[in-house]
């Protein structure tokens, strides 16, 4: 039996937390989204990033169903996508096909990239696949490039995640390696890529990987180190994480040991404690573990109501529920208890239970106009919030869709090092956000993706790139939009 030393100050917050988490809010209701259909195990819900509102629910046997994002949509209109049955290991509760993620310039390249255990030995594949020439409902199931693979030690604790960055860079969450307390200490070593979050470039390839490694990833020309994929370690499970696509930032749910669940910020070179710490704890060793250099989580709730196992969720820009707008969604996966927190200015201001979901909670997912949904594993149905008073039919956020593209200073202007820069779409459109440096070479870009109309304000900071002083340009641009500005670095 473990033994865990918590601070007092640790235990007060704790203690406020739990007050605050089981206050459901009676007006919040889960529906099924397509009461029509029914999935096997399914394990994520996304959108295909092109502007044709279609739905993709993946089962964790192997297959992709593609369907029109219609709740009257029948049994007969959700099409095989993808099925590769054939090639992963389903040896454990944990394995199969977890991940999936559409490139940003999906409408044209047709590329689309999935995580999958796969066997004889176990591994991680993390593969892309293309779309079939004729038919956009299905894929081309000999088209598959596989980028990277990854050998597991255990079964369990394989993460999954993919998702694609503002920055057009994919992001990999791979498990610690599994079984129990990360016997091989695979998280804190840097050398190996279990128990991270993993960035590279898709768009490129070298003489002996076919992927790049972004040059601010924290270990870029650094083999001595750690790995060049490396974007941050410390990590557990991360069951799923997104990026807000308004604020920029990085949730992520990471599932822990024997007491605490918790969700992080990710930030780009942190260190967020596993095996040394599970939450706010010390784990191994159980008392008087080092905590320097580690980044605690923005929230943890213990192993309480059923409660096992957390399934990180998305910050809310859908219209169902506009008084959830900029929360951050998550929920358990065992106890099926959805919650929301807001987080400002480096601060959990409000935390509160939402309702219960009447399945094994197993992900979340948005349509292309950031409505949310909810996964239920054993159940195989999806889910979404019943419609708020305040809002009068879907209008996909119409009513605040501004009428003509704007960007706008950023602020502060200088900055040192951080600074917010807002931009307006009218429409939907594959949209770039660039830096460039007094001589016109392109710094970073910040923003390269496929993004629906609306309000953005995407947080820079010049420490990330490694800026020094001095004058700077960022420059909007889309299919029929340019414009460019100046910004000052003063440190």
């Amino acid at each position: 039996m473990k033994t865990v030393r918590i601070s007092l100050s640790a235990i007060i917050v704790i203690i406020l937390i739990c007050r605050t988490i089981y206050a459901q809010n009676p007006n919040i209701q889960f529906v099924q989204a397509f009461p029509n259909l029914t999935f096997t195990q399914p394990t994520l819900l996304t959108h295909s990033n092109d502007g044709t509102n279609r739905i993709f629910v993946i089962q964790q046997n192997g297959i992709i169903k593609v369907f029109p994002n219609d709740s009257n949509v029948t049994a007969a209109n959700a099409k095989t996508f993808l099925d590769i049955s054939n090639k992963i290991s389903s040896s454990s509760g944990e394995e199969g096909l977890l991940g999936l993620a559409f490139h940003p310039n999906f409408m044209n390249n047709g590329y689309f990239y999935i995580d999958y255990t796969a066997p004889n030995p176990l591994h991680t594949v993390i593969a892309r696949f293309k779309v079939s020439s004729t038919n956009p409902d299905k894929a081309d199931s000999l088209s598959e490039y596989q980028l990277l693979t990854i050998v597991k030690p255990f079964s369990n604790h394989n993460g999954g995640n993919l998702i694609f960055g503002l920055d057009g860079y994919l992001y990999i969450g791979p498990g610690d390696g599994g079984s129990g307390g990360d016997p091989y200490n695979n998280a804190q070593n840097t050398h190996v890529l279990l128990g991270k979050i993993l960035r590279i470039n898709v768009n490129d390839t070298t003489s002996t990987t076919r992927y790049t490694i972004p040059p601010t990833n924290p270990f870029y020309n650094d083999t001595a180190t750690g790995r060049g994929e490396i974007f941050t370690w410390g990590m557990r499970n991360p069951w799923r994480f997104s990026q807000d696509p308004v604020t920029g930032l990085i949730y992520c749910g990471d599932v822990g040991q024997d007491l605490w669940e918790e969700v992080d910020i990710l930030q780009v070179g942190k260190n967020y404690g596993w095996r040394v710490i599970e939450g706010y704890s010390c784990y191994n060793p159980s008392t008087g573990c080092d905590t320097t250099g580690k980044t605690m989580p923005i929230k943890v709730y213990g192993h309480v109501n059923s409660a096992c196992s957390i399934t990180g969720g998305w910050v809310y820009r859908g219209s169902r529920r506009p008084e959830l707008q900029g929360a951050y969604i998550y929920g358990d996966y065992c106890n099926g208890n959805v919650s929301m927190l807001r987080y400002n200015n480096g601060n959990v201001t409000s935390d509160s239970l939402l309702a219960t979901v009447p399945s094994a909670l197993s992900s979340f997912g948005t349509d292309q106009f950031n409505e949310l949904y909810l996964v239920g594993y054993s159940t195989g149905k999806i889910y979404r919030f019943n419609m708020s008073s305040r809002t009068v039919g879907i209008n996909n956020n119409t009513s605040n869709i501004p009428d003509k593209y704007l960007l706008n200073q950023n602020f502060p202007n200088p900055c040192n090092p951080s600074t917010v820069i807002k931009y307006s779409l009218p429409e939907n459109n594959f949209v770039t956000l660039k830096i460039y440096d007094i001589r016109g070479r392109e710094i970073a870009a910040i923003v390269n993706t496929f993004q629906t109309a609306g309000n953005y304000a995407i947080h820079f900071s010049a420490d990330e790139f490694r800026l020094s002083s001095g004058i700077y340009f960022y420059s909007l641009r889309t299919s029929n939009f340019e414009q460019s500005k100046k910004m000052i670095i003063l440190k």
